[in-house]
């Protein structure tokens, strides 16, 4: 019977000099990542890892077995085999999976190390991490919250079933923190059990409520009679804030209660319970990095893993069909594609900066002018020009000799040590290139300093973007041509060209990968000229055709499209309006409408959950678009769309039925997002 444990650490054993010249390399080409521990592991355990979000272990919870049931089934089936899983943390981990090929493990190797470059240099990933003088440490933060939560589920007061309902109802509104600040920036900060400040400073509701009924001068008998204490209680359940609050599950932590079935009303929480929520929603920030940065993360790892795989030789010849194989399935997924589309955007931003580099150059060589561009410059002789050194693109055994000429001459592209110690150990009977610690039969790239790597994988000079400076406007040009100096100029193409920074392509990828998000990173590099060439479209439901149809080929329409899909994590925007609506410590929930309508029975579902927050009745304002029938068909008829009318509605639970009411105009124009609309249909669509 085979012993597993063996097993794995004879291949991890096996990984273990992919694992170090990966890293490497990744630091030669400039990544600088965070410290990563691997670890290999079986089909079950990695089943389990996925299951619990990359960790070894999470607080007590059914969903757990639920996720792990999932994956199983998945991996058992072939419809979702797990190559990897890493997490943000400092050092990082990284789990691979033991039955992975070896080109594979090399794939997902190279891949995590700019995964681990990504968690420790983008922004959006330092606002939520627990960076103390060690850095983030997530693994143990998480596994603090397990054994609270478990001593919680223990304790003989305690029903196990309330913390996993209680568990349920912030799980199901861990995406409606605010993702944009930090976690306790939206809440008052207090230990579990004792009562948060009422709202950032403000004033105690209920004190200030009785203050002014001092004011009033009454009677006792008279305040008793009318302002009884059911009545102030009322109304000090709950706050106003002045401006919606987007953090909804802070909101309920500070403000909200629970609903005691016995008595019929909203009691105090046991301060086991505020722990519970606490610990929940401290971990949905530090999940919502990844949320937010999906593409940008996962395309950022896909490019530099293409870089030193493919384009570094990482996989050998036995293995390179292999990867290109992994490549491919990757890369080729349906749908919205992460992997796909973030590579493409990050190509995208290289080949922007290589060209406006290069253009900058050509526009300063006398006598070019926007208007005589391309018919001063040659450019077969430009494209010619921009192609890596021979002895930079071929580096090896074969050019030794010529890369240590140019290291005698001071070439910063050449690493003069590595090709010194190369041609040593070759001078030597009986010795090899890797016994002096320099393999250039495997490893070319340790003859080169990032200067040489990135005139050897230059984006101009792939074959997919030589023609990339062709395809330049006159206008763009003259926009160009508009922010020059009138200094360093070039007496020609040639001189032009040598003077080329052959890394501007990759610099800007790293100035843009610190702050950005999947949203800002969308926004800014998704021009017209990446749709057209990537063919990138939108669809839409037409109710005429009863079908979904290419709508649109607009760069806008499909940029518009794909914030929808990341902005708030891909899920409708809820606010707190009210904590004391109606004067009746009801909770007012908004739908920051935006011509996309909720999903009303899971809106109904959420609210329940809502419910068993607040402890209160509550409320959803939202918008919703109704056709009428006749007007349906009559438009059918015409090949044409249906206008549908925008109504106002409100939805309220009060731990019976969800009931629904119109939304009075005040609130409905509260809830709709001014100019937005993500409705990509020309007018004659169908005409």
């Amino acid at each position: 019977m085979r012993d597993d444990r063996v097993e794995a650490k004879r291949e991890a054993e096996a990984l273990d000099e992919p694992a170090r010249e990966a890293r490497e390399l990744a630091e030669r080409l400039g990544l600088a990542p965070y410290p990563v521990r691997y670890w290999v592991v079986d089909h079950d355990q990695m089943n389990e890892l996925i299951a619990y979000g990359g960790f070894q272990r999470r607080y007590p919870h059914w969903r757990w077995g639920m996720n792990y049931e999932r994956q199983k089934k998945k991996d058992r089936h072939g419809l979702g085999k797990a190559f990897e899983i890493v997490n943000n943390d400092d050092p990082a981990h990284a789990f691979l999976q033991e039955s992975n090929s070896a080109a594979d493990q090399k794939a997902v190797i190279t891949h995590v190390e700019a995964h681990a470059d990504f968690f420790a240099n983008n922004e959006w990933f330092g606002l939520y991490a627990d960076r103390g003088e060690d850095g983030p440490n997530a693994a143990a933060r998480l596994e603090r919250n397990a054994d609270r939560i478990a001593a919680i589920a223990e304790r003989t007061d305690v029903d196990r079933d309330e913390v996993e309902r209680l568990i349920d109802a912030v799980s199901a509104l861990e995406d409606t923190i605010d993702q944009h600040s930090p976690v306790d920036a939206a809440r008052s900060v207090e230990e579990p059990g004792v009562a948060a400040d009422v709202s950032d400073g403000d004033e105690d509701p209920l004190g200030a409520i009785e203050a002014r009924i001092d004011e009033l001068n009454l009677s006792e008998e008279v305040r008793r009679d009318v302002f009884d204490d059911e009545w102030l209680e009322a109304r000090g359940e709950g706050v106003e804030p002045e401006e919606p609050r987007p953090d909804v599950l802070a909101f309920l932590r500070d403000h909200g209660k629970r609903y005691d079935p016995d008595s019929g009303k909203a009691v105090d929480r046991e301060p086991w319970e505020t722990t519970v929520i606490d610990a929940v929603r401290e971990e949905a920030y530090y999940f919502a990095g990844q949320k937010q940065t999906k593409v940008m993360n996962e395309g950022w790892a896909t490019y530099w893993e293409s870089v030193m795989m493919g384009g570094e030789g990482f996989a050998g010849p036995d293995e390179f069909l292999t990867y290109a194989d992994h490549m491919s399935r990757v890369l080729g997924s349906p749908g919205l594609n992460p992997y796909k589309l973030g590579f493409e955007l990050w190509t995208h931003v290289e080949l922007r900066a290589a060209r406006r580099e290069v253009l900058d150059k050509l526009l300063r060589v006398e006598g070019v002018t926007p208007e005589n561009f391309h018919a001063r410059i040659d450019l077969d002789e430009v494209a010619a020009l921009l192609d890596p050194h021979p002895a930079i693109a071929g580096a090896g055994p074969a050019t030794l000799d010529e890369l240590a000429e140019m290291a005698a001459d001071g070439d910063p592209r050449v690493d003069a040590e590595a090709v010194d110690r190369a041609l040593s150990a070759g001078d030597e009977a009986d010795a090899g290139a890797e016994s002096a610690g320099v393999d250039v039969e495997r490893y070319p790239w340790k003859l080169l300093t990032r200067e040489g790597l990135a005139e050897r994988h230059y984006v101009l000079s792939r074959p997919e973007h030589r023609g990339a400076l062709r395809n330049v406007s006159r206008e763009a040009l003259e926009e160009q041509a508009r922010y020059l100096f009138d200094v360093d100029r070039y007496d020609t193409v040639a001189a032009a060209i040598d003077d080329v920074d052959r890394a501007a392509g990759w610099e800007r990828m790293f100035e843009v990968r610190e702050s950005h998000n999947d949203v800002t990173f969308i926004d800014a590099f998704l021009t017209d000229e990446f749709v057209r060439e990537g063919n990138y479209f939108t669809y839409e439901y037409s109710r005429a055709a009863g079908e979904h149809r290419v709508a649109s080929v607009d760069a806008d329409d499909v940029r518009k499209k794909l914030l929808l899909r990341f902005t708030n994590f891909g899920k409708p925007t809820i606010v707190v309006l009210d904590g004391n609506f109606r004067n009746r410590g009801e909770l007012l929930l908004g739908h920051r409408y935006n011509g996309v309508e909720l999903d009303a029975e899971r809106a109904k579902a959420t609210l329940k959950r809502v419910f068993e927050l607040w402890g209160r009745p509550v409320n959803l304002a939202t918008i919703r678009v109704e056709y009428d029938d006749g007007e349906v068909r009559r438009a059918k008829r015409r090949g044409e769309e249906p206008a549908g009318t925008e109504v106002g509605v409100r939805y309220q639970y009060d731990g019976g039925d969800v009931t629904e009411h119109d939304l009075d105009a005040e609130t409905e124009s509260r809830i709709a997002a001014d100019d937005v609309d993500y409705d990509t249909k020309p007018d004659d669509w169908l005409a």
